[in-house]
């Protein structure tokens, strides 16, 4: 690398302005024109397309179901391990970052992340089926009926939560801590190296994009269907495919103003009151019910579930015949979870910056479940209970048809029906249109360059993926209804579960070095004489300096024009001096004040298959205040701190002379070289 001035900062977290996204034209035309194709063929050959998914599905289920199972379960252990673990200290950011939302808020945005129009769908319908057709023993037994929540909380609980977790993990950590664009790709970084900028890392994309598109488009699905149930109940809308088109027009409608009038917000705030709403229905059916019976049901399901937790997930049936059941159930909500992943991924990633892996871990697998555990459980018994103590109108059959029927008739059973039953509507409604709107900036920003977890793509990839959903879930819609979507969801989220396999190893491989760079002393440590000696001062004079440098509170204007003047002259001589001796170096900088990107100078050698970096960026700082009196005239100062490739080192190098500087990246270099030798 040649030295260079006033070049453009490279992706990094470390400043706060980024360049705007651009489209992975590779991405977007594979993905975009593939879903376009399977969306033709359905319209034009439904009555082929579906034998050719449903002969996929089966030789899948044969052939991959045990991996869907044992990746499941690796993926559960790991991410644990990772929270128990020694990296479980390591923070999603630079090691100065902090959280952006408080525990409480944090908390919440997870606990609506589990909520959505999928859930009140299942919640009566799995039930109810495994009781009255479980995978093995009799049906409409205690045991069966104790066993039907379970496997439903068993197929919604924590090992989806765990690939959401996985992935979220890898997105936040590649993208904040290590500077890498915020894609599915740079997790595979440490794995293949730049090669995943090349046609590889496009593949690992679009896999992606097409397995979130489908699993969205089945959610969807399940959306149209549950709300088309509604409207024929509350208004005796007719069920069939032409009204459940007018929902998925407003569904794209929905996302194309989002995308272009910047209602987000509003958006935001209809989601927020949703959760709301949520709670208050199943508040209602629990306080109006059976109270005391749906407690004890609750406790006595939260029980089985984790007694019965490590059987159920190694669970195959080699033995047992279960038809089609692995296939309808725990394949396709694995499959459904994977597909998932990078939707959900990019979410908590986004809320997450700052948070150590320990509290990431921790809060991603307790508390959406937690909002899981209420709801199947409240429903799930209600539904059970109805069925036990002799309904003889049907319910039980209607309750496990597909369309959500069994749900709304559920409610007519409590007071003001009428009310409840419209409420829930509502709520489904709001979920439905919340999720295609958000489904739609996800899939944009998948096959989008974004250099940070806070940009989005284009408005016009908004429209772009929301039609094509739209399309996509009309047309599997009348294939096969919502059976054609979960098995096309077992075969479009297969390559991605490999993808999860290597973001597996490479998010392992970097918290492994980063365990690495620990051992060796290279991080979190203070620098030594370089920050308390003079030069060639006696020592009296030096600490004299080192006080007066301490109560030294300027302004940016002051530590940018020292930046100028000491620090990079410094660095310069470090990087000439290292490229005499064939280390390619360079000094680069960038930024202004008062510009979106903080003014800042850094080293650059690439040395080995990670580059040291020692940079230097003005930042603000609140000023100190002694026995309640605050120092000079001025809230903030600015101090220039010392930031590596993993993050700020808590030190200001303001005040300090030119071989002090260079002491200091000498003590950060050799460290970098040390951690090089123990690999």
């Amino acid at each position: 690398m040649t030295a260079q001035t006033d070049a453009p900062a490279p992706p990094d977290p470390l400043t706060s302005g980024t360049p705007g996204p651009k489209v992975r034209w590779p991405v977007f035309v594979t993905s975009f024109v593939g879903v376009c194709v399977v969306t033709l063929w359905a319209i034009v050959a439904p009555t082929s397309a579906e034998s050719v998914i449903g002969d996929l599905v089966t030789r899948i289920g044969t052939g991959f179901g045990w991996f869907y199972v044992a990746l499941a379960t690796v993926i559960v252990g790991f991410v644990v391990f990772l929270g128990c673990s020694r990296f479980g200290s390591i923070r999603l950011g630079p090691d100065h970052a902090r959280p952006e939302f408080s525990t409480f808020a944090w908390a919440s945005m997870l606990f609506a992340a589990g909520i959505g129009t999928d859930v009140m769908f299942y919640s009566v319908i799995e039930p109810v089926s495994h009781y009255t057709a479980p995978p093995v023993g009799e049906p409409g037994t205690v045991e069966a009926a104790r066993d039907a929540t379970v496997w439903t909380l068993f197929h919604y609980g924590v090992t989806g939560w765990a690939m959401y977790a996985l992935m979220g993990l890898a997105l936040a950590y590649f993208s904040y801590r290590k500077g890498l664009p915020l894609a599915v790709r740079s997790a595979l970084h440490p794995v293949f190296g730049r090669r995943v900028e090349g046609a590889l890392g496009h593949a690992v994309d679009t896999a992606a994009v097409l397995g979130t598109i489908f699993g969205v488009a089945t959610s969807l699905g399940i959306g149209v269907v549950f709300l088309n149930v509604g409207l024929n109940v509350i208004f005796g809308v007719p069920v069939g495919t032409a009204t459940q088109a007018a929902l998925a027009i407003v569904a794209v409608t929905v996302a194309a103003v989002s995308a272009t009038s910047g209602v987000d917000r509003g958006i935001r705030f209809l989601s927020q009151l949703n959760v709301l709403l949520a709670l208050g229905l199943a508040g209602w059916v629990l306080v109006t019910g059976k109270t005391a019976f749906l407690l004890n049901a609750v406790v006595m399901n939260v029980g089985d579930f984790a007694r019965s937790f490590p059987a159920k997930t190694l669970e195959t049936f080699a033995f047992t015949d279960t038809q089609d059941w692995m296939q309808l159930w725990t394949l396709f909500f694995w499959a459904w979870w994977v597909a998932w992943a990078s939707f959900v991924g990019q979410f908590l990633a986004r809320i997450s910056r700052g948070r150590t892996i320990r509290q990431f871990v921790l809060g991603t697998m307790v508390i959406p479940f937690s909002y899981i555990v209420m709801w199947i459980s409240i429903f799930g018994n209600a539904a059970i209970d109805k069925v036990r103590n002799g309904d003889d109108s049907g319910f039980a059959d209607r309750a496990v048809d597909f369309t959500g029927v069994g749900f709304y008739e559920l409610l007519q059973d409590y007071p003001l029906a009428d009310v409840v039953i419209f409420v829930a509507f509502l709520v489904g409604l709001l979920f439905y249109i919340t999720s295609a709107d958000s489904a739609a900036l996800v899939m944009g920003n998948l096959c989008s360059e974004l250099q940070d977890v806070q940009q989005d793509c284009a408005a016009w990839l908004r429209i772009s993926w929301a039609s094509a959903t739209g399309l996509l879930t009309v047309a599997m819609l009348a294939v096969g209804g919502i059976a054609t979507l979960q098995y096309a969801t077992i075969i479009m989220g297969l390559p991605f579960a490999f993808v999860l396999v290597l973001v597996m190893w490479g998010l392992f491989r970097s918290l492994r070095d980063e365990g690495r760079k620990a051992d060796a002393g290279v991080r979190g440590i203070a620098p030594l004489l370089s920050a308390r000696t003079g030069s060639g001062a006696d020592n009296r004079k030096a600490w004299k300096a080192r006080l007066a440098r301490a109560t030294n509170f300027v302004d940016d204007e002051s530590a940018a024009a020292y930046l100028a003047s000491t620090i990079e002259p410094a660095l310069s001589e470090v990087a000439g001096e290292l490229t005499s001796m064939g280390v390619p170096a360079g000094v680069r900088r960038g930024g202004a004040v008062g510009a979106e990107v903080a003014p800042f100078v850094e080293l650059v050698t690439e040395v080995g298959d990670e580059p040291f970096v020692y940079r230097v960026v003005v930042r603000r700082s609140p000023v100190p205040t002694y026995g309640g009196r605050m120092i000079g005239n001025r809230d903030q100062y600015a101090r220039l701190e010392v930031h590596l490739a993993e993050g700020g080192q808590d030190h200001d190098v303001m005040g300090y002379t030119a071989d002090q500087v260079i002491h200091d990246c000498l003590d950060q270099y050799e460290r970098h070289l040390e951690f090089l030798r123990s690999g």
